[in-house]
């Protein structure tokens, strides 16, 4: 697995991540706070939506609210819990690891490695992405 380079917008990203659950977590409804950032170098932020059943992830919301302002491409992102003072990171869940494959290839993942923020590909953490079986 390669580790990329950690800059200061990514520390960025975190606290923007933090700063959106921080404002809005709500037990069983908003748990979950993501950024990303875009190649335009703004960041997005989102949280996740719970409701009786499932609820969209706070990725896909962050990603959505870049998209709905005219982004087209990703470079980074990340998603916190906002259940503990700590905000700790969380690696994507399946459904959001393809999602940023189908959206963004060749973006990168911040999480953690014990105490150490570490930035990896999404194809590190999905090897056979779905549409990987039909592009060869």
């Amino acid at each position: 697995m390669k580790y990329f380079e950690i800059t200061p917008l990514d520390h960025q990203l975190v606290r923007t991540a933090v700063e959106v659950i921080s404002r809005n977590y709500r037990e069983e409804r908003h748990t979950v706070g993501a950024a990303v950032l875009c190649a335009s170098g703004r960041i997005y932020a989102g949280v996740n939506v719970e409701s009786c059943g499932y609820g969209p992830c706070a990725e896909p919301i962050a990603i959505g609210a870049a998209v709905g302002q005219g982004e087209k491409e990703f470079t980074t992102i990340v998603a916190v819990g906002g259940w503990d003072d700590r905000y700790p990171l969380l690696p994507p869940c399946g459904n959001c690891r393809q999602l940023l494959w189908d959206y963004a290839p060749a973006a990168t993942v911040l999480l953690l490695k014990g105490d150490r923020l570490i930035k990896v590909g999404i194809g590190d953490l999905l090897p056979l992405a779905y549409r990987n079986f039909y592009d060869d």
